[in-house]
């Protein structure tokens, strides 16, 4: 697939990242459409990376508090959580926050329907959380976390309920976070699919980096924060309403971070057919 050539000079990430897209997206609907449970069992894998990612980045947290460096503790657990996404990225793996992209520039360029847009990312959604499920079930019956590590687990859980239950407020506060969480995962996947970047490692980097920001500054992750309430959930027990409502509004911003503000913008930027005829108009 390519886009019309031609025209005033693409905005990056330009016309290659949005064939690369659309190209993805093609396959990724084919594939929720016609071997659903395959998708769904490579939706699930990337519940199973973030949940155990999760697990990892708050024992590191609970290693260095243990010794009186909580500080550099968030560095470290941030910078080992951030290779989720690379595991994400090179197991194929479908990741329901870079496919809020996805869907949405396919949506622009009429290569999808809403309603198939929304199936595919339910799916997603649903692998995904089977996915952290599956962590928490085998968490439950193991010492993995028992201690420091289920002690900040819990804590994180509390902190990011209270958003809820502070109101109009904390509803804002965890909205911004959620958006601003996904602009960072979706510019790393823009860098990673434009075209401009031609080695691994630093591919890897990009989506490091990334991660890193959001896990360090505590922004808000639909998947991520789907295992930790299943995992704290199953082991200590769990508001379910405040943690659906988390995730509603979390779910929300996440789409709006990803699929409004890198997806809908660049499509829009990279329109050559608009572009032209706005120069007809002229």
């Amino acid at each position: 697939m390519t886009t019309p050539a031609g025209g005033t000079p693409a905005l990056f990430p330009g016309r290659q990242f949005i064939s690369t897209i659309l190209d993805l997206l093609e396959t990724k609907t084919a594939m929720s459409g016609i071997i659903a449970r395959r998708y769904l069992q490579r939706a699930a894998m990337a519940g199973v990376i973030i949940g155990l990612m999760y697990i990892v980045y708050y024992s590191v947290i609970a290693a260095f508090t243990s010794i009186g460096l909580a500080p550099l503790g968030r560095i470290a657990g941030a910078a080992v959580f951030g290779w989720a996404l690379v595991f994400i990225y090179y197991s194929r793996s479908e990741l329901l926050t870079s496919n809020m992209m996805i869907v949405t520039v396919g949506a622009y360029y009429r290569r999808t329907g809403w309603l198939r847009a929304l199936r595919l990312l339910g799916l997603c959604y649903v692998g995904n959380a089977l996915g952290g499920v599956f962590v928490a079930v085998l968490v439950r019956f193991s010492t993995l976390t028992e201690g420091l590590p289920s002690d900040e687990m819990l804590a994180s859980v509390e902190h990011k309920l209270m958003y809820v239950t502070e109101g109009a407020t904390g509803w804002t506060d965890l909205f911004i976070r959620a958006v601003l969480c996904n602009l960072c995962i979706n510019l790393a996947m823009l860098l990673v699919y434009n075209g401009f970047i031609k080695d691994d490692l630093t591919k890897s980097l990009v989506m490091i980096v990334s991660v890193f920001v959001f896990a360090f500054l505590g922004l808000e992750h639909s998947v991520a924060n789907t295992a930790l309430f299943a995992i704290v959930g199953l082991a200590d027990g769990i508001h379910v309403g405040y943690a659906a409502a988390n995730l509603g509004i979390v779910l929300v911003g996440n789409y709006v971070g990803g699929g409004l503000l890198i997806g809908l913008y660049y499509a829009y930027a990279n329109d050559e057919t608009r572009k032209r005829r706005d120069h007809i108009e002229e």
